[in-house]
């Protein structure tokens, strides 16, 4: 299994660094993986969902070392490279929900 694309979405809060999105084999994609500091250091941290006792429960995960270490490296490595060189967050454009009348322009 390769790793074809891995994207990283930044973000600026204390504990959660970034959102990361990988690709495995141009096939499947992985998404919500997340880059957390835990105790001054950042860890790689699978999708996963709340579960009713409060616990968390991975939605996906590597089933042995060497893929956890494979992802976790690709996924570091790309976090550095978007850390030197930030791809800009687009805002997202205002929409009205009714098109503009040619009058409201007139005016």
């Amino acid at each position: 299994m390769e790793i074809t694309e891995v994207r990283v979405f930044l973000k600026e809060e204390e504990r959660l660094k970034a959102y990361v999105t990988v690709t495995f084999d141009n096939a499947f994609v992985v998404r919500n993986m997340k880059i957390v500091k835990v105790n001054d250091k950042l860890i790689v941290s699978m999708p996963s969902r709340k579960m009713k006792d409060g616990s968390h429960k991975d939605i996906a995960h590597p089933i042995n070392a060497e893929m956890r270490k494979i992802i976790e490296k690709a996924v570091m490595d790309a976090y550095e490279k978007e850390l030197k060189n930030p791809h800009p967050i687009k805002p997202k454009e205002e929409k009205s929900e009714l098109p503009a009348k040619e009058d409201d322009e007139k005016r």
